[in-house]
């Protein structure tokens, strides 16, 4: 084997020129993929990641029934929602009295907060709007909430906040009132009630996105707890991540630890969110396998080029002995060797692309905001990241498809006559 190594690694250089260019077209095309997975999947995490944020954590927790009845946001409190965080919270080492994780950085879990959600009406005399009505816990919320990064009048609700609320942009607008001003807050207490109380507006955050900021108000869960009679109570766990996209392994040890509740993701209670990951997900495959299959072409280019200039070498060598398949190995070895070689070369390229990028300040995105509310929650920079596991995938591809896109010149090699491809010219 080191032989066929060495003989192979020999002869792909022979004519350094034709190996270069094929290097080139292999490393620029993987780094590109690996710049454009490193896009995507930073866009992914900003994006979805502030979906998540936006409509109430990546896992939620609830009473039984809940589910089926989501759309109508049901007063069902938990039975024991301090309970509920505890478990959630324990799992493992130390946690501080509001809510917060204090150690272990690297657990998934960031934040467990109480939550009561009902459907309600906002009013004053520019009309009455339905909005849903989100109490929080002000303490545990603040550091990742997406509403307080982007307050612009006024402040964020605060635990001793009393008849306070939040609201958005685009709700200002609709009912001409700001900090300071007055409204009247209707809601369905526990037992079917409606409750109603005037609210004065703490604060108006903006996030370019009207239909959310025109349907969502938030206020404090000691101010939830009185007007809708749930003293003490809560209606949803809410849980932050450090990262979206493993709910997948929190979900199932959280359902087995909490049996008399319903544990679900934003995926089951917002498909719409993983509809459009999936889709994006789709869309990024098809444009690598692009990427990589134009790269195979030139592989089998350089592959044919090879066997047709050496025609007379391979007839030397099977005169000599060598078996077909020993010399169809020798060719399938040689791409490969170009594989590897623009694989590490390119994966080092895309990634130090990507560093480069990112020490600069990331991607500026501030043109793109006012375009649309997927692009709101982008943000206002990018800053492309990729994990080694994609890399080393997409390496491994580059490897496996170099080696298939010899296999056609290696065949065409070993099926030629030897007194036929020593007259060769």
């Amino acid at each position: 084997m080191s032989k066929s190594l060495q003989l192979a690694w020999r002869n792909m250089w022979r004519n350094w020129r034709r190996t270069s260019i094929a290097l080139t077209a292999i490393v620029l095309g993987l780094a590109l993929l690996l710049f454009f997975d490193g896009i995507i999947q930073s866009t992914d995490q900003a994006m979805f990641g502030n979906a998540v944020r936006l409509y109430g954590g990546n896992i939620q927790i609830h009473a039984p029934g809940y589910r089926e009845k989501a759309h109508r946001l049901p007063l069902l409190p938990l039975d024991d929602a301090d309970a509920v965080v505890q478990t959630i919270l324990t799992q493992p080492p130390e946690v501080a009295a509001s809510g917060v994780r204090l150690a272990d950085a690297q657990s998934p879990i960031i934040a467990a907060a109480k939550r009561i959600n009902t459907a309600g009406l906002i009013t004053n005399r520019e009309g009455s709007f339905s909005v849903s009505i989100t109490a929080i816990q002000p303490d545990v919320e603040a550091p990742f909430s997406l509403q307080a990064e982007n307050i612009i009048a006024g402040r964020f609700l605060e635990p001793g906040d009393g008849d306070v609320i939040l609201i958005g942009k685009g709700l200002a607008d609709l009912m001409e009132i700001g900090v300071d001003d007055r409204v009247t807050l209707l809601g369905k207490s526990k037992n079917e009630t409606m409750r109603q109380r005037t609210m004065t507006v703490i604060g108006i955050y903006d996030l370019n996105m009207q239909e959310a900021e025109q349907g969502m108000v938030y206020m404090s869960l000691a101010e939830a707890q009185s007007l809708y009679n749930l003293r003490g109570e809560a209606t949803e766990v809410s849980i932050t991540l450090s990262q979206t996209g493993r709910e997948d392994e929190i979900v199932p040890r959280l359902k087995s630890e909490l049996p008399g509740y319903e544990v679900d993701s934003w995926a089951t209670l917002r498909p719409e969110i993983r509809e459009a990951m999936e889709s994006k997900a789709a869309f990024t495959s098809i444009f690598g396998f692009i990427v990589l299959f134009i790269a195979a072409i030139g592989i089998l280019n350089l592959m044919l080029m090879a066997v047709f200039e050496r025609t007379r070498e391979m007839g030397v060598l099977a005169a000599l002995g060598m078996k077909g398949r020993q010399l169809m190995g020798l060719f399938v070895l040689e791409g490969s060797l170009i594989g590897l070689l623009g694989a590490i070369l390119g994966g080092a390229l895309g990634m130090g692309l990507m560093a480069l990028i990112n020490q600069m300040g990331g991607i500026d995105l501030s043109y793109t905001q006012g375009m649309g509310e997927m692009t709101a929650l982008m943000g206002d920079r990018l800053y492309p990241s990729i994990t080694l596991t994609n890399v080393i995938n997409r390496g491994v591809a580059v490897i496996f498809i170099t080696a298939l896109a010899s296999l056609y010149p290696a065949w065409q090699a070993v099926h030629r006559e030897p007194a036929q491809a020593l007259h060769y010219v």
